[in-house]
């Protein structure tokens, strides 16, 4: 045999050695370093000091680290699809994770502690996302820095709802600290927002009116110069009537206004009167005569202060923002101020107005500034408990600042837009105040500084600062019944704020995962801060309440709010259902020449009545029952082939069924004892009231084991209901369809030896193998005859049934 040739590796020596320079190597372990790592494993695992971070959380690792925690590492999250929700700020993208992959160089003991603790579980965790981890599979006592359900305020569309609701929590205005908000998904709330437009369009141009008149009196005659347009007055009637129909909707005077009265404005009014408001306002075209109009201008603006606290950051030219809830760190945010084009921008997504993710909100055209440049705040939260809902706030706060002068003529997102994530794309404006900083970054102390050289320092804390707590409070009130109160859990946020003029503070938005990039000499000493404190309070003062919590302070706790078992919108109707008796198998041997049945007398006549039964072709018999479960079966099945069979006689069965209860109840109003005749009918007519005849003949199966008499019902007794009992009551007509029937239909040819009502039957009582009434019958000459044993039935009289069962009562 051919022996085969060893194959040689046909690799360059170069190529070869750069390989194996690129295989990962270990590193070598030392056993006093095994021993030192499984030692401080050991004393981990036993105070449950196992955590796992998932993100560039540098200064959380090492804060852990220093506190006797081993970190068990998480496999690296899988490239997923872009984060829809929209309430993550991730200030820096990308390249944030790879600067904090960067500067992350971790010693080898922990990397071997890390080893060590893979299989073990996991008591604290701190993820970038809250979908990072399941929340479902935690157990109580392990702890994550994520709520469920946070979206509720985190997001624009969540926050824009909730805030609605804001009355039923606290009795603040919304519109007093969040700026007017509307779903343009949503119909309802596009037509509101269509009307908002269009009536801050006439709010602004009365101002337009009064400002313009107090130019030209201080002396800038300039403007008319230049002014090439000339609008007539009667769009200044317009607004008037605008404004004065808005302030009667406020006093409820539209309340017997009705759907088919016609608006005082028309749509082509509506249409001709914006041309002429964004030629005014934007274009700069003159109004004639509007200085005759000033003094009710003027005395309208003041009538709206008192019921719009909006009014003042309106401005004049109606701007509006435009933002689309599925996206984050200002993307896809754009500042419009024409109608027709904020419209036509929702439309053509489709995708994002079915889902009602697109979000415009009134723009603060009128903000405080330093040194002519927009800015905002970022300012840290931390909520540790949802019940109680319990609130910490962060002393400490930074400003972000434009790269550009402010400037309402233009709308592009470098002078009005003043995220981190969108201003380091452009240049700071040459001719922007020597007074702003460079990396377009303050703390508030510095802030803090400006204000105290303008004289305002005292409004920090009065103003700015409570401000931002009760807006921060009263957001979260609004979502405290959505969130999902885990005890273990805590979460950090990032709330928004522009400041009015007045140093108002207006909630811009709520983020989750707030940025804790070192991006600027700023947040490189305050967000190393944040977190630090953030575990001092979640960790430290879990065990100790007297302990340290740094920049932390606790600014609410509300009482403990006791939570039903079930909260929600459902309905659950619970039940057992009704249990159709079994079908019983009676036999009926015949064995008496002859068969007499007795009734007692009844007070009004003292005769007894008997009717004697002459069988055709059978011989007279007395009557025993006796129950077996395979005749039972056998007899079912017979039964369902007779319904099978013959429709009439199902159509008789669910007769049967639906007069049951009636002859239950007819049974009850027994007037006087009637004679029961009994006759042995032909296996045609034995069928009919449901028996069965053996093949000798001499087998029959009622349906009732022992009867009691009344006349047959009428429609009142089947609608009443029926008296409760110690008897079992399970009845069965015994007698045929038409018996049950009304009175006027029975025929006299069915059973001819019965005069009066037919009766109606019940069974009182059954026990195993023999079926006596539950009220022995009275009757001398019955109960001590020979010749009926006491496995016969006894028919007895239903007044005296009743009469015995009220007594034992």
């Amino acid at each position: 045999m051919q022996q085969m040739p060893v194959l040689q590796s046909t690799v360059a020596p170069a190529v070869e050695g750069r390989l194996r320079r690129s295989m990962p190597s270990l590193p070598a372990i030392k056993p006093d370093r095994l021993k030192t790592a499984k030692v401080l494993v050991e004393k981990a695992l036993k105070l449950r000091k196992v955590f796992s971070v998932q993100g560039p959380y540098p200064v959380i690792r090492a804060a852990l680290w220093a506190r006797g925690w081993v970190e068990r590492r998480l496999p690296r999250p899988v490239q997923r699809v872009p984060h829809c929700h929209g309430d993550e700020d991730e200030d820096g993208g990308d390249e944030r994770v790879d600067e904090g992959e960067k500067a992350e160089n971790l010693d080898d003991m922990y990397d071997l502690m890390s080893r060590l603790v893979r299989n073990e579980t996991t008591h604290f965790y701190w993820t970038t996302r809250r979908d990072d981890i399941d929340g479902r599979s935690l157990r109580h006592d392990q702890m994550i820095n994520h709520y469920a359900n946070a979206g509720s305020f985190t997001t624009k569309v969540g926050l824009c709802l909730n805030l609605r609701n804001l009355q039923w929590f606290d009795t603040a205005d919304p519109d007093t600290f969040f700026p007017r908000c509307y779903r343009l998904g949503a119909e309802d709330e596009k037509q509101a927002f269509i009307e908002d437009f269009r009536r801050t369009a006439c709010t602004s141009l009365l101002q337009h009116v009064v400002e313009t008149s107090r130019w030209r009196r201080d002396g800038v005659e300039e403007l008319d110069k230049v002014e090439h347009q000339i609008i007539g007055p009667g769009m200044i009637d317009i607004a008037l009537h605008v404004c004065r129909e808005f302030l009667s909707v406020l006093e409820h005077g539209d309340i017997d206004v009705t759907v088919e009265t016609p608006p005082s404005v028309e749509e082509q009014q509506w249409e001709e009167f914006l041309q002429d408001y964004y030629r005014v306002v934007h274009e700069g075209a003159s109004i004639r005569g509007c200085s005759g109009f000033v003094e009710r201008c003027q005395a309208m603006l003041i009538r709206l202060q008192e019921v719009c606290p909006q009014l003042d950051t309106d401005g004049l030219n109606n701007i509006w923002i435009i933002k689309p809830g599925a996206k984050s760190r200002g993307r896809g945010i754009m500042c419009m101020d024409r109608l027709e084009e904020i419209l036509a921008l929702v439309d053509s997504d489709r995708a994002l107005t079915k889902e009602s993710k697109w979000v415009v909100q009134k723009y603060l055209e009128r903000p405080l500034l330093i040194h002519g440049t927009k800015f905002d705040l970022r300012q840290w939260f931390l909520v540790t408990d949802w019940n109680p809902l319990t609130v910490w706030f962060y002393r400490e706060c930074y400003l972000r600042f434009s790269t550009q002068p402010y400037s309402t003529k233009t709308l592009h997102s470098s002078v009005h837009l003043c995220n981190n994530s969108i201003q380091k794309h452009f240049q700071p404006a040459h001719d922007r105040h020597p007074g702003v900083p460079e990396d377009n970054m303050w703390s508030c102390s510095q802030f803090r500084a400006f204000l105290q050289q303008q004289g305002r320092g005292a409004e920090w804390e009065s103003v700015v600062v409570s401000g931002m707590q009760q807006a921060v409070v009263r957001a979260l009130q609004t979502a405290q019944d959505l969130v999902e109160p885990r005890k273990a859990s805590f979460e950090l946020y990032g709330a928004d704020f522009m400041l009015g003029r007045d140093l108002r503070p207006w909630l811009l938005e709520i983020n989750a995962s707030p940025t804790m990039a070192c991006s600027t000499t700023v947040t490189a000493r305050l967000c190393p801060a944040v977190q630090l404190d953030t575990l001092r309070v979640v960790l430290d003062r879990r065990t100790d309440a007297s302990a340290y919590t740094g920049g932390f302070q606790l600014i609410y706790k509300q009482a403990a709010v006791e939570v039903p078992q079930y909260v929600g919108v459902n309905l659950l109707v619970e039940g057992a259902p009704i249990r159709r008796s079994r079908p019983l198998h009676r036999q009926t041997v015949f064995s008496n020449p002859s068969l007499t049945i007795q009734f007692p007398s009844d007070q009004s006549s003292s005769q007894d009545k008997e009717t004697s039964h002459k069988p055709s072709r059978q011989n007279p018999s007395t009557v025993s029952f006796h129950v077996s479960g395979k005749e039972n079966r056998a007899v079912g099945e017979k039964k369902r082939q007779l319904t099978l069979t013959s429709p009439k006689r199902e159509h008789e069965g669910r007769t049967e069924v639906q007069n049951r209860s009636c002859v239950r109840r007819s049974c009850r109003s027994l007037a006087s004892e009637q004679t029961l005749a009994t006759h042995t009918e032909p296996q045609r007519k034995a069928r009919r009231f449901g028996m069965s005849l053996g093949a000798n003949g001499v087998t029959l199966v009622p349906r009732s084991l022992s009867f009691a008499l009344s006349p047959p019902p009428s429609t009142s007794d089947c609608k009443s209901t029926p008296s409760t009992g110690h008897r079992s009551h399970i009845s069965r007509p015994f007698l045929p369809q038409t018996a049950l029937e009304p009175q006027h239909r029975t025929s006299a040819g069915v059973f001819p030896s019965l005069r009066g009502p037919l009766p109606t039957l019940e069974v009182l009582s059954l026990r195993p193998n023999i079926v006596v009434g539950t009220i022995a019958c009275q009757n001398p000459n019955v109960s001590s005859h020979p010749s009926i044993p006491r496995h016969q039935f006894f028919l007895c009289s239903q007044r005296q049934s009743v009469a015995k069962h009220k007594g034992g009562t």
